[in-house]
Protein backbone atom coordinates (compact mmCIF):
# COMPACT_ATOMS: atom_id res chain seq x y z
CA UNK A 1 0.00 0.00 0.00
CA UNK A 2 2.81 2.38 0.90
CA UNK A 3 4.54 1.65 -2.41
CA UNK A 4 1.58 2.66 -4.54
CA UNK A 5 2.26 5.45 -7.07
CA UNK A 6 -0.53 7.64 -5.68
CA UNK A 7 0.96 7.67 -2.18
CA UNK A 8 4.47 8.38 -3.48
CA UNK A 9 3.10 11.22 -5.59
CA UNK A 10 1.23 12.65 -2.61
CA UNK A 11 4.39 12.53 -0.48
CA UNK A 12 6.43 14.24 -3.21
CA UNK A 13 3.80 16.95 -3.50
CA UNK A 14 3.78 17.54 0.25
CA UNK A 15 7.57 17.75 0.31
CA UNK A 16 7.55 20.22 -2.56
CA UNK A 17 4.84 22.35 -0.91
CA UNK A 18 6.89 22.49 2.29
CA UNK A 19 10.26 22.76 0.56
CA UNK A 20 11.25 25.99 2.30
CA UNK A 21 10.65 24.44 5.71
CA UNK A 22 12.86 21.49 4.78
CA UNK A 23 15.53 23.90 3.55
CA UNK A 24 15.51 25.57 6.96
CA UNK A 25 16.16 22.19 8.57
CA UNK A 26 19.26 21.48 6.45
CA UNK A 27 21.67 23.78 8.40
CA UNK A 28 20.58 22.13 11.65
CA UNK A 29 21.18 18.67 10.22
CA UNK A 30 24.62 19.72 8.98
CA UNK A 31 25.46 21.16 12.40
CA UNK A 32 24.33 17.99 14.19
CA UNK A 33 26.31 15.79 11.79
CA UNK A 34 29.54 17.81 12.03
CA UNK A 35 29.59 18.72 15.70
CA UNK A 36 27.54 15.99 17.40
CA UNK A 37 27.75 12.72 15.48
CA UNK A 38 31.07 12.91 13.64
CA UNK A 39 33.11 13.59 16.85
CA UNK A 40 31.73 10.34 18.31
CA UNK A 41 34.06 8.47 15.94
CA UNK A 42 37.02 9.89 17.87
CA UNK A 43 35.80 8.53 21.21
CA UNK A 44 37.95 5.53 20.43
CA UNK A 45 40.94 7.76 21.22
CA UNK A 46 40.23 6.99 24.88
CA UNK A 47 41.62 3.47 24.22
CA UNK A 48 44.77 4.70 22.46
CA UNK A 49 47.88 6.63 23.31
CA UNK A 50 46.59 8.95 20.64
CA UNK A 51 49.03 11.09 18.66
CA UNK A 52 47.37 13.86 16.68
CA UNK A 53 49.70 13.69 13.69
CA UNK A 54 49.89 9.89 13.55
CA UNK A 55 46.19 9.13 13.81
CA UNK A 56 44.80 5.85 15.09
CA UNK A 57 46.96 3.75 12.79
CA UNK A 58 50.18 5.19 14.20
CA UNK A 59 49.03 5.35 17.83
CA UNK A 60 49.46 2.57 20.34
CA UNK A 61 46.38 0.76 21.63
CA UNK A 62 46.42 0.89 25.47
CA UNK A 63 43.02 -0.55 26.38
CA UNK A 64 41.59 0.78 29.65
CA UNK A 65 44.84 2.42 30.78
CA UNK A 66 43.49 5.99 30.75
CA UNK A 67 40.29 5.03 32.56
CA UNK A 68 42.29 3.26 35.27
CA UNK A 69 44.58 6.25 35.66
CA UNK A 70 41.66 8.66 35.79
CA UNK A 71 39.61 6.69 38.30
CA UNK A 72 42.68 6.14 40.46
CA UNK A 73 43.49 9.85 40.57
CA UNK A 74 42.62 11.75 43.75
CA UNK A 75 42.50 14.97 41.70
CA UNK A 76 39.67 13.61 39.57
CA UNK A 77 37.45 12.96 42.58
CA UNK A 78 38.23 16.43 43.92
CA UNK A 79 37.13 17.96 40.61
CA UNK A 80 34.01 15.80 40.54
CA UNK A 81 33.22 16.95 44.08
CA UNK A 82 33.65 20.60 43.02
CA UNK A 83 31.37 20.06 40.01
CA UNK A 84 28.69 18.31 42.07
CA UNK A 85 28.85 21.02 44.75
CA UNK A 86 28.33 23.83 42.25
CA UNK A 87 25.58 21.98 40.38
CA UNK A 88 23.81 20.96 43.59
CA UNK A 89 23.67 24.60 44.66
CA UNK A 90 22.48 25.53 41.19
CA UNK A 91 19.80 22.82 41.36
CA UNK A 92 18.55 24.16 44.70
CA UNK A 93 18.67 27.87 43.82
CA UNK A 94 18.99 28.58 40.08
CA UNK A 95 16.72 25.82 38.81
CA UNK A 96 13.49 26.62 40.75
CA UNK A 97 14.00 30.40 40.52
CA UNK A 98 12.51 30.75 36.98
CA UNK A 99 9.41 28.79 38.05
CA UNK A 100 8.88 31.05 41.06
CA UNK A 101 9.44 34.12 38.88
CA UNK A 102 6.95 32.85 36.27
CA UNK A 103 4.32 32.21 38.96
CA UNK A 104 4.78 35.70 40.37
CA UNK A 105 4.76 37.29 36.93
CA UNK A 106 1.56 35.46 36.04
CA UNK A 107 -0.20 37.16 38.95
CA UNK A 108 0.63 40.65 37.67
CA UNK A 109 -2.54 42.18 36.22
CA UNK A 110 -0.98 45.35 34.77
CA UNK A 111 -0.20 44.09 31.25
CA UNK A 112 2.25 46.84 30.13
CA UNK A 113 4.21 46.52 33.38
CA UNK A 114 4.19 42.72 33.06
CA UNK A 115 5.62 42.89 29.52
CA UNK A 116 8.25 45.39 30.62
CA UNK A 117 9.43 43.21 33.52
CA UNK A 118 9.51 40.10 31.35
CA UNK A 119 11.50 41.85 28.62
CA UNK A 120 14.04 43.30 31.06
CA UNK A 121 14.40 39.97 32.87
CA UNK A 122 15.39 37.92 29.82
CA UNK A 123 17.73 40.50 28.28
CA UNK A 124 20.77 39.31 30.34
CA UNK A 125 20.51 35.97 28.55
CA UNK A 126 21.85 37.61 25.38
CA UNK A 127 24.99 38.89 27.10
CA UNK A 128 27.99 36.84 26.02
CA UNK A 129 29.95 34.92 28.63
CA UNK A 130 33.05 37.06 28.13
CA UNK A 131 31.06 40.26 28.73
CA UNK A 132 29.37 38.67 31.75
CA UNK A 133 32.72 37.76 33.30
CA UNK A 134 33.95 41.30 32.63
CA UNK A 135 30.91 42.67 34.46
CA UNK A 136 31.60 40.30 37.38
CA UNK A 137 35.24 41.42 37.49
CA UNK A 138 34.21 45.09 37.47
CA UNK A 139 31.76 44.56 40.30
CA UNK A 140 33.96 42.31 42.45
CA UNK A 141 37.36 43.95 41.88
CA UNK A 142 38.93 44.76 45.29
CA UNK A 143 40.49 47.96 43.96
CA UNK A 144 38.02 49.66 41.59
CA UNK A 145 34.96 47.43 41.84
CA UNK A 146 31.47 48.54 42.84
CA UNK A 147 31.43 46.34 45.92
CA UNK A 148 34.86 47.68 46.95
CA UNK A 149 33.51 51.24 46.85
CA UNK A 150 30.51 50.22 48.96
CA UNK A 151 32.80 48.56 51.51
CA UNK A 152 34.99 51.68 51.73
CA UNK A 153 31.92 53.89 52.20
CA UNK A 154 30.99 51.64 55.15
CA UNK A 155 34.50 51.92 56.54
CA UNK A 156 35.38 48.29 55.83
CA UNK A 157 38.24 46.64 53.97
CA UNK A 158 37.14 45.42 50.49
CA UNK A 159 37.04 41.67 49.92
CA UNK A 160 38.61 40.03 46.88
CA UNK A 161 35.62 37.86 46.06
CA UNK A 162 37.14 36.25 42.96
CA UNK A 163 40.34 35.17 44.69
CA UNK A 164 38.71 33.83 47.84
CA UNK A 165 37.56 30.21 47.37
CA UNK A 166 34.79 30.73 49.93
CA UNK A 167 32.96 33.14 47.60
CA UNK A 168 33.47 31.37 44.26
CA UNK A 169 30.25 29.35 44.36
CA UNK A 170 28.24 32.34 45.57
CA UNK A 171 29.48 34.54 42.73
CA UNK A 172 28.56 31.87 40.19
CA UNK A 173 25.10 31.23 41.63
CA UNK A 174 24.14 34.91 41.92
CA UNK A 175 25.37 35.74 38.41
CA UNK A 176 23.73 32.58 37.06
CA UNK A 177 20.34 33.51 38.51
CA UNK A 178 20.64 37.03 37.11
CA UNK A 179 21.51 35.82 33.61
CA UNK A 180 19.11 32.87 33.26
CA UNK A 181 16.08 33.84 35.37
CA UNK A 182 13.96 35.57 32.76
CA UNK A 183 14.91 33.43 29.78
CA UNK A 184 14.25 30.11 31.53
CA UNK A 185 10.97 31.49 32.87
CA UNK A 186 9.67 31.75 29.28
CA UNK A 187 9.15 27.97 29.24
CA UNK A 188 7.02 28.08 32.40
CA UNK A 189 5.11 31.14 31.20
CA UNK A 190 4.22 29.22 28.02
CA UNK A 191 3.14 26.23 30.12
CA UNK A 192 0.98 28.47 32.32
CA UNK A 193 -0.68 30.06 29.28
CA UNK A 194 -1.66 26.58 28.12
CA UNK A 195 -3.64 25.75 31.26
CA UNK A 196 -7.38 25.46 30.66
CA UNK A 197 -9.00 28.66 31.93
CA UNK A 198 -12.14 26.77 32.94
CA UNK A 199 -10.11 25.24 35.78
CA UNK A 200 -9.59 28.72 37.25
CA UNK A 201 -13.29 29.49 36.84
CA UNK A 202 -14.20 26.26 38.62
CA UNK A 203 -11.75 27.08 41.40
CA UNK A 204 -13.33 30.54 41.82
CA UNK A 205 -16.80 29.00 42.06
CA UNK A 206 -15.50 26.69 44.79
CA UNK A 207 -14.32 29.75 46.71
CA UNK A 208 -10.59 29.47 45.99
CA UNK A 209 -8.63 32.70 46.27
CA UNK A 210 -5.64 33.62 44.09
CA UNK A 211 -3.17 31.78 46.31
CA UNK A 212 -5.21 28.56 46.26
CA UNK A 213 -5.68 28.88 42.50
CA UNK A 214 -1.91 29.00 42.12
CA UNK A 215 -1.49 26.10 44.54
CA UNK A 216 -4.15 23.79 43.08
CA UNK A 217 -4.36 24.84 39.41
CA UNK A 218 -1.23 26.66 38.20
CA UNK A 219 1.43 24.56 39.92
CA UNK A 220 -0.09 21.20 38.90
CA UNK A 221 -0.40 22.58 35.37
CA UNK A 222 3.32 23.39 35.06
CA UNK A 223 4.56 20.43 37.14
CA UNK A 224 5.07 18.08 34.14
CA UNK A 225 7.24 20.72 32.45
CA UNK A 226 9.18 21.24 35.67
CA UNK A 227 9.80 17.50 36.05
CA UNK A 228 11.00 17.10 32.45
CA UNK A 229 13.44 19.98 32.86
CA UNK A 230 14.54 18.58 36.21
CA UNK A 231 15.36 15.21 34.67
CA UNK A 232 17.50 16.87 32.00
CA UNK A 233 19.15 19.10 34.60
CA UNK A 234 20.11 16.08 36.70
CA UNK A 235 21.79 14.67 33.61
CA UNK A 236 24.03 17.77 33.58
CA UNK A 237 25.30 17.33 37.14
CA UNK A 238 28.85 16.64 35.95
CA UNK A 239 28.85 19.52 33.45
CA UNK A 240 29.10 23.26 33.98
CA UNK A 241 29.04 26.56 32.09
CA UNK A 242 32.56 25.91 30.83
CA UNK A 243 33.39 29.39 29.47
CA UNK A 244 32.29 31.15 32.62
CA UNK A 245 34.09 28.80 35.02
CA UNK A 246 37.27 28.83 32.94
CA UNK A 247 37.37 32.63 32.71
CA UNK A 248 36.75 33.07 36.46
CA UNK A 249 39.54 30.68 37.40
CA UNK A 250 42.77 31.91 38.95
CA UNK A 251 45.54 30.32 40.99
CA UNK A 252 43.95 31.41 44.29
CA UNK A 253 40.51 29.86 43.75
CA UNK A 254 41.63 26.82 41.74
CA UNK A 255 40.95 24.47 44.65
CA UNK A 256 37.19 24.98 44.16
CA UNK A 257 36.99 26.33 40.59
CA UNK A 258 38.59 23.38 38.81
CA UNK A 259 35.66 21.35 37.51
CA UNK A 260 35.58 18.08 35.59
CA UNK A 261 34.97 19.77 32.17
CA UNK A 262 37.81 22.28 32.69
CA UNK A 263 40.11 19.47 33.85
CA UNK A 264 39.29 17.40 30.75
CA UNK A 265 39.88 20.46 28.55
CA UNK A 266 43.29 21.13 30.08
CA UNK A 267 44.30 17.50 29.72
CA UNK A 268 43.65 17.63 26.00
CA UNK A 269 44.37 21.20 24.89
CA UNK A 270 47.09 22.18 27.38
CA UNK A 271 48.84 18.92 28.30
CA UNK A 272 48.14 17.26 24.90
CA UNK A 273 47.02 14.03 26.60
CA UNK A 274 44.33 13.37 24.04
CA UNK A 275 43.62 9.78 25.04
CA UNK A 276 43.23 10.61 28.71
CA UNK A 277 41.17 13.69 27.90
CA UNK A 278 38.81 11.67 25.69
CA UNK A 279 38.51 9.05 28.42
CA UNK A 280 37.48 11.79 30.85
CA UNK A 281 34.88 13.12 28.42
CA UNK A 282 33.51 9.64 27.76
CA UNK A 283 33.33 8.97 31.51
CA UNK A 284 31.40 12.22 31.94
CA UNK A 285 28.95 11.29 29.17
CA UNK A 286 28.32 7.78 30.51
CA UNK A 287 27.69 9.03 34.05
CA UNK A 288 25.36 11.74 32.70
CA UNK A 289 23.39 9.13 30.74
CA UNK A 290 23.10 6.94 33.86
CA UNK A 291 21.88 9.92 35.89
CA UNK A 292 19.21 10.71 33.28
CA UNK A 293 18.02 7.09 33.24
CA UNK A 294 17.84 6.96 37.05
CA UNK A 295 16.01 10.30 37.30
CA UNK A 296 13.62 9.29 34.51
CA UNK A 297 12.89 5.92 36.15
CA UNK A 298 12.17 7.52 39.53
CA UNK A 299 9.94 10.15 37.90
CA UNK A 300 8.07 7.45 35.98
CA UNK A 301 7.35 5.54 39.17
CA UNK A 302 6.35 8.55 41.25
CA UNK A 303 4.41 10.39 38.53
CA UNK A 304 3.16 9.95 34.98
CA UNK A 305 5.84 12.26 33.58
CA UNK A 306 8.97 10.91 31.90
CA UNK A 307 11.17 11.56 28.89
CA UNK A 308 10.94 8.00 27.60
Amino acid sequence: MFNSPSIRKRVRNQIWQNRYIYLMVIPVLIYMALFKYMPMYYLRASFYDYKLLKGFEGSKYVGLKWFERLLGSQELWQYIRNTLTLNSLSLLICFPAPLIFALLLNEVRNLPYKKFVQTVSYMPHFISTVVLVSIINNICSPSMGTLAKVYRMMGKVPINFLSNPDYFYGVNIVSGVWQTLGWNAVIYISAISGIDQTLYEAAKIDGAGRFKQVLHVTIPGVLPTFILLLIMQIGQMLNCVFDKIYLLQNTLNLSVSEMLPTYVYKLGMVSHKYGMSTAGGLFNSVVSLVLVIIANTISKKLSETSIF
